[in-house]
């Protein structure tokens, strides 16, 4: 019975892999999406409202006005793709979150969030523009989609283990010990580094929607400077961190630039249309009851600076 598993896991894995792969655009990349995009925009606009309705929202003011404008900018550069790449298509919508917290995030389907806390670190359109281009990046590569289906292949790996465990005929003991030590090897070896080749994309695809969007990307490393200096020394280390360190992301940026700069276009792509506010669009009401907040990993969900 364990080998007939064997084999029909061994099976689906490749049928997988042999249909559910995509190219990301800019980098080129090609990646592995198990879920399907209205899959995944639902999960984001669930997560959105869930999010709103715990949240104290502003919606007037200067700060709000400078993320909106931002917002615009940025979603217009990601919706103006290169020849050859696939236009997102989404419906944008940005909310201003009041909240000490120096975080943003890019839901699949493009709804963003902006919290009050990154503020006094951005300092101007140029610096949230790092932040936004990079958090937008994450949703337009489908980092959320290819961090679940990773999630998927990893727990047929694990079961194909505990298959051939059973195969071996080790004892009980001995066979959960194999199973401990490969999930945290799992974690360690593939799950973690890819979280952080997420990161590192998205600063890569984040610098060129910013350039796009008509924000110099050298400013790019300046925020990431004052970030550094926030955290001070202290911090996991990269090797068990699921971002790149600051000096390993100012790195990247620096030798990035260059490319970045041929899409620069000071004036930056006009919006097609404009990026909503916080409200919930029509036809799209919020869930009834008590909606779970969906658990959209790292890269194209709500990632944390």
């Amino acid at each position: 019975m364990a080998r007939i598993l064997l084999r029909a896991l061994a099976a689906l894995s490749l049928s997988l892999l042999s249909i559910a792969c995509q190219t990301v655009p800019y980098t080129n990349r090609t990646q592995l999406a198990l879920h399907s995009e209205s899959e995944m925009n639902q999960l984001g606009l669930q997560a959105f409202q869930q999010t709103l309705s715990e949240s104290k929202t502003i919606t007037t003011g200067p700060q709000f006005t400078m993320v909106k404008k931002v917002s615009d900018r940025i979603a217009a550069a990601a919706e103006n793709p290169e020849p050859g790449m696939e236009k997102p298509g989404y419906q944008w919508q940005v909310a201003l979150i009041d909240s000490p917290q120096i975080n943003a995030w890019c839901l699949p389907g493009g709804k963003m969030g902006v919290y009050t806390g990154i503020l006094p670190v951005t300092q101007d359109e140029a610096g949230l523009a790092v932040v936004m281009g990079h958090e937008v990046a994450h949703a337009i590569a489908q980092h959320g989609n290819e961090r679940m289906s990773q999630g998927v292949l990893a727990q047929f790996g694990l079961t194909a283990a505990d298959a051939f465990a059973g195969v071996a005929k080790m004892s009980p003991t001995a066979r959960q010990g194999l199973m401990e030590i490969l999930g945290a090897g799992t974690n360690v070896a593939i799950m973690l580094p890819f979280s952080r080749s997420h990161e590192s994309e998205a600063d890569h695809i984040g610098l060129i929607l910013m350039a796009k969007a008509g924000y110099d990307p050298s400013e790019a490393p300046k925020f990431w400077e004052r970030m550094a200096k926030m955290a001070g020394g202290g911090g996991t280390p990269e090797f068990l961190s699921t971002h790149p360190s600051h000096e390993t992301r100012i790195k990247d940026l620096q030798g990035w630039i260059p490319e970045a700069m041929k899409y620069y276009k000071p004036g930056g792509t006009a919006p097609v249309a404009p990026v909503k506010g916080p409200q919930t669009p029509a036809g799209s009401a919020a869930p009834s009851g008590s909606v779970p907040k969906p658990k959209i990993p790292s890269g194209g969900g709500m990632s944390s600076f």
